[in-house]
């Protein structure tokens, strides 16, 4: 599918909230790491502020959630970020919440740093006014505790299939960028990014999933 036509569903999202009564609808986007959920996600928001004017959507990526490198030096995870015990994902779902309520305010959501490695408050920003709310992250359809709770606040929820043969490479690229050695970026993508993959797979065909969405990369 094109962004154009996956945009076209996902104001459908917005519309239904509407004629219910609600300010605003939420989108959420799971999938396994690599398979292209933020640049889809930006994608999206960026097509309907095009179609339908500058608060038509929003983004509040679950990626701002990461715990801090400190924290994971504290918990002994820092080899495991990225792993669903390495989110907070009860201050995610606090904010999903904040986003559904019904008399919405101005929001501020964090987001994660590649360049840093590491979080940083407040660098998106939801007007009270967006009609929706795009969301995403690996474990949102995952049955796991907490995960639940973050997802109840969505609206639809749509599983993104990545290309499982390119994956691991778009993995390893992205920590080469991120500043590792390529041995070392294939490592941990085996270590770590392809079994978290592989737990988010288990989620693909769950009964709260609405859609399957094969994405392009194309308008």
């Amino acid at each position: 599918m094109r962004t154009d036509e996956i945009a076209e569903l996902a104001w459908q999202v917005a519309e239904t909230a509407r004629i219910e009564g609600r300010p605003r609808g939420l989108l959420g986007l799971a999938g396994p790491p690599g398979a292209g959920k933020s640049t889809l996600a930006r994608a999206l928001v960026a097509e309907l502020r095009e179609q339908h004017g500058p608060t038509a959507a929003g983004y509040a990526p679950m990626d701002g959630f990461h715990l801090s490198n400190t924290q994971l030096d504290r918990l002994g995870l820092r080899a495991r970020k990225g792993a669903p015990a390495t989110f907070d994902v009860a201050g995610y779902a606090a904010l999903l919440a904040r986003l559904a309520t019904p008399e919405p305010e101005d929001v501020y959501c964090p987001d994660f740093d590649r360049s840093l490695d590491e979080p940083v408050a407040a660098r998106h920003l939801v007007p009270a006014a967006t009609a929706l709310v795009v969301t995403e992250g690996n474990y949102l359809a995952v049955d796991l505790p907490g995960w639940a709770r973050a997802r109840a606040s969505l609206d639809a929820l749509w599983y993104l299939d990545g290309p499982s043969g390119e994956l691991e490479e778009r993995l390893v690229a992205r920590h080469v960028t991120g500043g590792l050695a390529r041995p070392a970026a294939a490592a941990r993508v085996r270590a770590n990014d392809l079994p978290n993959a592989e737990l988010v797979r288990t989620s693909r065909n769950a009964r709260w999933i609405n859609q399957i969405v094969h994405w392009s990369g194309h308008v």
